[in-house]
């Protein structure tokens, strides 16, 4: 069973990036629908981004245009490109996988966009 570890948050200034990863352990990650959500204190947790097994991606409207998904098999790892950060992105960040409804979820990491 896929476990997730997510990495890469921090503090950034407005309109800097950051690059999240979120590491797979255990068999069949190739065949999950991946996923990255994010939930700001005393919001609902929002999706931002998604991937399918053959790599055909998506973003929210919200994140459009900065930011994008990509997986890497071969590393059983994918990633969540965010470029031109607003105070508004920042919230915890989750990977989540999908396999045909077992889900699994990741920790969480940090994202805090401030000057």
């Amino acid at each position: 069973q896929v476990q997730l570890v997510e990495s890469g948050g921090g503090l950034v200034q407005p309109g800097g990036s950051l690059r999240l990863s979120c590491v797979a352990s255990g068999r069949d990650f190739s065949s999950y629908i991946m996923a990255w959500y994010r939930q700001a204190p005393g919001k609902e947790r929002e999706w931002v981004a998604g991937i399918s097994a053959v790599g055909i991606a998506g973003t929210s409207d919200s994140v459009r245009g900065r930011f994008s998904m990509s997986r890497d098999s071969d590393k059983n790892t994918v990633y969540l490109q965010m470029n031109n950060l607003m105070p508004e992105d920042t919230a915890v960040y989750y990977c989540k996988g999908n396999n045909r409804g077992l889900i699994v979820w990741g920790q969480g990491t940090q994202v805090t966009v401030s000057s």
